[in-house]
Parts: C-alpha cells; structure tokens; sequence
C-alpha cells in the first residue's frame, strides 16, 4: 500500500467527491426533467426531458457502483478487525508481532483458512510478502466458507 500522509486534526476530514458528483449529477437531471415538463409543447422541453431520463439513468448506475464500493470496503475494514482478533487468540506467541502488519488483502484472502492451518500460512504470507488474494487463497488447504460476505 502507498505511504500516506500523517493524518492531524487540520487533515483529517474526508470530502466524498464522487458521492458529490453523483448528486449533483443526479439533481441536474431532476432539474432537467422539471424544466422540460414545462415546455413539454415544445422540442426543446422533449429534448430536456430525454436528456434529463439518460443522465438520471447514467447517474443512477454510477451510484449504485459507489455504493457497491463503499459496502466491500466497509466490509474489508470489519474483516480486518475480525481477523486481528481471532489472530491474537490462535497464533503463537512468535506470530504475534506481525498481527497489525498484515494488510487489509492478506487478511481478507486469511479469513478462510482453518485455525489449525492459520500460523503456517501467517509464516509463508509476512516471511515472502505475499499480497495477492488469489495466491493466499490457493495456498489454503481446509477452506472455511463465508456466507455472510456482502
């Protein structure tokens, strides 16, 4: 992952950009749409209206992969507290320091491995920096299944 920036009181403040450009997207459309409804006599009212329904259509699709986005990552965060948990309980006590160094990938593709398989493959993911979910997974032998993924 990058190096971020030190995060401070002045810093630390998270402006959703796309969210915003969804919805002023979205209100133009609306606004389009009104405005067209008015002159619905005439060609240019029917040309709002057209324009207004395709950007709406457009606006709503980007939103709802926003929200796709923001569900995973949520999703990712929980996984990653989960983890540092059940981690803290099961591996030994050499394993121990390398808990808050896994990334937020190496947790998520960590989370089906079997207790009795999890410090081995802690070892081989930190000790050759493996990242790559699909190779972490491939490297569990008794998968456990999540059904309650989003």
């Amino acid at each position: 992952m990058a190096e971020q920036p030190a995060q401070s009181l002045d810093n630390h403040v998270n402006i959703p950009t796309n969210f915003m450009i969804v919805a002023v997207l979205l209100l133009i459309s609306v606004i389009m749409e009104v405005v067209g409804l008015i002159l619905i006599k005439s060609t240019a009212g029917l040309c709002l209206i057209g324009t207004g329904a395709a950007l709406g259509g457009i606006t709503t699709i980007l939103g709802l992969t926003l929200m796709r986005t923001y569900a995973t990552k949520l999703q990712d965060r929980i996984i990653r507290t989960e983890m540092r948990v059940r981690l803290a309980s099961i591996l030994p006590d050499d394993l121990q320091s390398v808990i808050n160094d896994l990334s937020v990938k190496q947790c998520v593709a960590l989370r089906f491995a079997s207790d009795e398989e999890m410090a081995d493959l802690v070892r081989k993911v930190t000790s050759e920096n493996i990242n790559d979910l699909k190779t972490i997974k491939q490297e569990i032998k008794n998968w456990q299944a999540d059904w309650f993924r989003v």
